[in-house]
């Protein structure tokens, strides 16, 4: 690689990483206020639009590029992106390991 294809490649990632699902099952409404970060989607999800046809514009090209990398087994390249912001995303929430029990 030349040092403009590495500037790009680090400007991808850096895309990826800022760039949430806008819409479904990952989207704002059920990961409020800005959705689920597409690079933390699982593979079954991209899977699914890999089959039926990823969105128009940008986003599809960049579910595209994760579904690859997820594919050949790459997935661990996101995951100085996933340090840097606190982690991977959770899908479900949490759970409750504290219990109290008043009388």
């Amino acid at each position: 690689m030349n040092e403009i294809d590495r500037e790009d490649f680090r400007n991808l990632l850096e895309e990826i990483a800022r760039t949430r699902m806008p819409y479904g099952k990952y989207g704002r409404i059920e990961h409020p206020p800005h959705g689920y970060p597409i690079m933390d989607l699982p593979l079954e999800y991209l899977t699914w639009f890999k089959e039926r046809g990823f969105p128009k514009g940008r986003l599809g090209e960049l579910l595209a590029i994760i579904w690859e990398v997820k594919e050949c087994g790459m997935d661990s390249v996101f995951d100085p992106l996933r340090r840097a912001n606190g982690g991977r995303t959770r899908f479900k929430k949490k759970r409750q390991t504290d219990f109290r029990f008043d009388d």
